[in-house]
């Protein structure tokens, strides 16, 4: 591991801690009060996502969320009310010239998912997954199937979502359209001094791959 990496990653761990420490904050007072935790879950994921990564955002500007036209998203089930989603995941239903395509994807090099949740044991836990967008087949095949769906009329919804694995320890996401097994690029998880590195792969940014579900019964 390079210098430059072991410093984003242990910069990264800082954050987590910042963002547990901020929310459990303001945890007891939300219950007192009867009103969820404030909490930016999707601005915390994609400045997590440039800490790790070293790609910028776009300074407040619109577009996508970093500014090598990678998107983010996030979900958080500390304290949830509903259950999270990864939600919006594929463009459908706006203005883009690209909206409704498959060749939204075409644009984007990289799709990155954050999940803050606990392990299988309680423990607090980040997770990151990341899908290479233009060379992935599997993912690319569930969002097509999608789009011709919606096209057609079979799917009225906008919104593309996809169940991560709340509290499992796996990395399937699930749809009607495809569970795939995502590439995970990183996880840390809480113990009684802070967040610690369980496990880091950077290659998955250059041949990482979703697989089908069932692929590993084959």
């Amino acid at each position: 591991m390079s210098e430059e990496t072991k410093t984003r990653v242990a910069k990264s761990l800082r954050l987590l801690d910042e963002h547990y420490d901020a929310f459990y904050s303001v945890v007891d007072v939300a219950r007192e009060t009867g009103h969820p935790v404030p909490m930016d879950t999707r601005g915390w994921s994609q400045i997590l996502v440039s800490v790790l990564t070293g790609i910028k955002g776009l300074e407040r500007k619109k577009g996508a969320d970093l500014d090598d036209g990678s998107d983010v998203k996030g979900a958080n089930t500390w304290e949830a009310i509903d259950t999270p989603r990864f939600n919006g995941v594929i463009k459908a239903g706006t203005q883009a010239a690209s909206s409704d395509s498959i060749e939204s994807l075409d644009q984007m090099p990289f799709l990155y998912f954050v999940l803050w949740d606990k392990s299988s044991i309680g423990q607090s836990r980040c997770r990151i997954w990341v899908v290479r967008t233009q060379a992935d087949t599997e993912f690319r095949l569930m969002c097509e199937n999608w789009y011709k769906d919606r096209i057609s009329g079979v799917i009225r919804s906008n919104n593309f979502q996809l169940h991560p694995p709340r509290g499992k320890d796996t990395n399937v996401f699930r749809n009607t359209y495809g569970n795939l097994l995502y590439p995970l690029l990183f996880c840390a998880v809480r113990d009684d001094t802070g967040y610690q590195v369980v496990s880091h792969d950077p290659t998955q940014l250059l041949s990482g791959l979703c697989t089908k579900e069932n692929a590993l019964l084959l």
